[in-house]
Order: structure tokens, then C-alpha cells, then sequence
């Protein structure tokens, strides 16, 4: 029987990136990069992406993020664009929430941008009419059912 010499198993590769908590610099966009809200996952390294200058692209997650930062949808992320093909990026960079806020504040986001949503499918359509998804019933409706 082979002994086992690693240092551990999963668990203990899962808690290496502890060190994320501490305060790192602002990333700004260069030329040939873009900021992205996640619109949904897909699987396999890839996501679904609107960029701020209006275009929707299908993002491939780089090998150094992949299984290291999670992306969720709603995420603000940084792409580098792609010379040769318009409707592709790759993933650079995952904003903290506080970094994202920080963008906005500074005017690199539109004001319509949600930040603290979960899922990103209505950029710019608010839900102020909430009342309308409530159906009340009378007494004289309950007894005809």
C-alpha cells in the first residue's frame, strides 16, 4: 500500500485563499478591455456577459480564476476584448462588491447599473408596480371553487 504523502486533501486546498479579505488597488479598464455585468453562468469556464457599451458577449473565464473566484450572475467583472472576434472576452478580473460600488462612485459604471442584484436579466426595467402580482379573492369566490 503507498503511503500518503501530500499535506491533505480538498479541504485544505478550498481554505488557501484567506488572504483575499485584505484591501487590494482599484483596477481601472485600459484600452482593449471593457467592464461586464454577468447575466448568467453556462458551464465549462464560460459566462454570459453585457458590457457597458451595450454589447452582449460570451465570456471564457481565464485558468487562473477558474475554480479560485466564483462568478455568480449580477457580478461585475473586467473583460479584455478580443481583436478578431466582437462577441467573445475573457474574464480578467472579479470586482468585490465594495470595489464595484467604488466604479460607480467614480462614474466608470452608468447610474442604471444594479449592482447588488442577483440575477441581471433587467438592466434598466424597475418594479415599482408590485401590487399588481397579488390577486385578492372574496368570500363568494372561495365558495364557487
Amino acid at each position: 500500500m503507498p503511503k500518503n504523502k501530500g499535506k491533505g486533501g480538498k479541504n485544505r486546498k478550498r481554505g488557501k485563499n484567506e488572504a483575499d479579505d485584505e484591501k487590494r488597488e482599484l483596477v481601472f479598464k485600459e484600452d482593449g478591455q471593457e467592464y461586464a455585468q454577468v447575466l448568467r453562468m453556462l458551464g465549462n469556464g464560460r459566462c454570459e456577459a453585457m458590457c457597458i457599451d451595450g454589447t452582449k458577449r460570451l465570456c471564457h473565464i481565464r485558468g487562473k480564476m477558474h475554480k479560485k473566484v466564483w462568478i455568480a450572475a449580477g457580478d461585475i467583472i473586467l473583460v479584455g476584448l478580443r481583436d478578431y472576434q466582437d462577441d467573445k472576452a475573457d474574464v480578467i478580473l472579479k470586482y468585490m462588491p465594495d470595489e464595484a460600488r467604488l466604479l460607480k462612485a467614480y462614474g466608470e459604471l452608468p447610474e442604471n447599473t444594479r449592482l447588488n442584484e442577483g440575477i441581471a436579466n433587467g438592466l434598466d426595467e424597475e418594479d415599482d408596480n408590485c401590487a399588481d402580482d397579488y390577486i385578492e379573492f372574496e368570500d363568494e369566490d372561495i365558495d364557487k371553487i
